[in-house]
């Protein structure tokens, strides 16, 4: 008995040291080193490893702030292990293209090293513990923030940045790591619908769906109901792939269905209601499906800008320059949708916000002094009647219009006082409603349904009646209404935005604001918080 015990020792201890040197030399470096030093992170330390590893030292004060409120504790060991927390980060940043982002991490390969289970090398745990926080600050900063509020100034964009801590984040990630995946705390909710609209179209790129439609240029015709043709078939295709159509008969022949589906396809793309297929719009199809992905990039980054504050709002106003649209937000409800027109290219629609305290019924219209000076003199030198008969008078040396149904502001205007003096308004030329393109005005935003939104309002506002309303806007007498609430406006810029019903709308960059921000993004010169 006692020889079969000795023997059975001798085989278990055998087994203890093969097991023993075929681990992985991490797992157990992770597992069982716990009497090893810990980690000491200190200011010299911190200095030590920016001097090592030089392209990561736009984080330094950042990785400072961030040791200072954690009082120079490790954040990503336990045990001499690296946390979940922080392989789950790990992971996140190895997949960061699906959160619409191409830039890399520097020294990305030694970070590889420190989760590397098959590797022998790894770095010591001093230059790991401070990689990874610098990983962290590079994720939050680019999935986060975005670009920096100085440089979004210089490319014109004067809405209210998103203010974060990168050390608070953390904290609240720490605690809850599915925030890592979708926290409208964090994030604009839009950026997660534009995240599952990247992920759809990089899938349909992936299975080479995107198919291009073939058609005769030079002897093409609009392609009309019960017209029948192989164009038609591929339209048929591509409105299936894109969500327009429920399924694919593979018919040549333009019938009910994809009649459907075509006013589907061009309400998402805010293009004119009707069945005819024109070559503008055979060659809008025929964009590549790399063009969609970029624009949703873009505007997820757009949206890393906006407050988050934003649309948790009891009210406000939101213009959306490319899709001509104006959007009045009540208690979480549209309250109005109106169509729009905005400023030409000389005089570009200024992306910005205000707070909306007033609405003038019936306005005079003080026309701008380089609208005098470019426009009115000219048509003053040749006809002296010309302001009488356009209902215009000079006053204190300045020209203006007088209230009235030709008013170029219409029947009402909606102030909220900003030094770009724009303003939206009621308009007489409704006719301008009907293009698809509407980059007609000065700078100020026309707005189709004015009365409407003057209603919208004023509708709980029992000094302001409708009838009151109504008097008010008869176009004789300037009347002014002071809001008991003050109306955050804000005019922004988005070419990609997905509706509740998850159906992606694309709009036609009119102020050629992606194609700057494309070169901003993927340029060397980016800065990022």
């Amino acid at each position: 008995m006692r020889n079969f015990t000795f023997s059975t020792c001798i085989v278990a201890i055998s087994f203890l040291v093969f097991s023993f040197n075929s681990f992985p030399k991490k797992i157990i470096h992770k597992e069982t080193a716990k009497n090893a030093l810990a980690v000491t992170i200190d200011a010299a330390s911190i200095n030590a490893f920016f001097k090592k590893y030089p392209k990561l030292k736009k984080y330094q004060k950042d990785v400072e702030d961030i040791y200072k409120t954690k009082q120079y504790k490790s954040i990503w060991y336990d045990d001499n292990k690296i946390t979940e927390f922080g392989a789950l980060l790990y992971q996140k940043v190895n997949v960061l293209k699906d959160q619409g982002i191409d830039n890399k991490l520097p020294y990305k390969e030694v970070i590889d090293e420190a989760f590397n289970e098959s590797d022998n090398i790894e770095p010591p745990q001093i230059d790991t513990e401070l990689l990874l926080t610098s990983m962290y600050v590079f994720y939050a900063s680019n999935v986060y923030s975005g670009v920096d509020p100085a440089t979004l100034k210089k490319i014109g964009w004067y809405l209210p940045a998103k203010t974060i801590s990168y050390s608070k984040i953390l904290d609240s990630l720490i605690v809850d790591t599915n925030r890592l995946n979708e926290d409208d705390n964090l994030m604009f909710s839009q950026y997660y619908k534009l995240k599952d609209a990247l992920k759809k179209y990089r899938q349909i790129e992936k299975d080479g769906l995107w198919q291009k439609i073939i058609i005769d240029s030079a002897a093409y015709k609009d392609l009309r109901p019960d017209d029948s043709a192989v164009a038609i078939g591929q339209i048929r295709h591509r409105l299936f792939i894109d969500g327009d159509l429920k399924r694919d008969s593979k018919s040549n022949v333009y019938d009910e269905e994809l009649m459907a589906g075509v006013l589907n396809y061009k309400k998402r793309y805010n293009l004119k209601l009707n069945y005819a297929i024109t070559r503008d719009h055979i060659n809008q199809l025929n964009e590549p499906i790399s063009k969609r992905i970029k624009t949703i990039m873009l505007n997820m980054e757009r949206c890393r800008w906006i407050p988050t504050k934003l649309s948790q709002a009891k009210e406000y106003v939101m213009v959306n320059i490319p899709s001509f649209r104006m959007f009045y937000v009540k208690d979480g409800q549209y309250a109005l949708v109106s169509d729009i027109f905005v400023g030409n290219r000389l005089s570009e629609t200024v992306i910005f916000s205000g707070n909306m305290d007033r609405i003038v019924f019936s306005p005079y219209w003080n026309v701008p002094n380089s609208i005098v000076q470019n426009e009115l003199k000219s048509q003053i030198a040749r006809d002296k009647n010309y302001l009488a008969e356009n209902n215009m008078e000079w006053n204190g040396g300045r020209v203006r219009q007088k209230p009235g149904p030709k008013n170029s502001l219409g029947l009402v205007k909606f102030m909220f006082p900003n030094p770009n003096d724009i303003y939206m308004h009621d308009t007489p030329a409704k006719s301008l409603f009907e293009f698809e393109n509407r980059t007609f005005s000065h700078g100020c935003i026309n707005v189709k349904e004015a009365k409407n939104l003057a209603l919208a309002i004023l509708k709980d506002d029992p000094d302001w009646p409708v009838e009151k309303i109504d008097k008010a806007m008869s176009g004789e007498k300037e009347t002014t209404c002071m809001l008991k609430n003050k109306i955050p406006v804000y005019i922004g810029y988005f070419t990609a935005w997905v509706q509740d019903n998850g159906e992606i709308n694309f709009f036609p960059d009119v102020y050629s604001r992606d194609e700057s921000l494309d070169k901003l993004l993927y340029s060397d010169t980016v800065t990022m918080n």
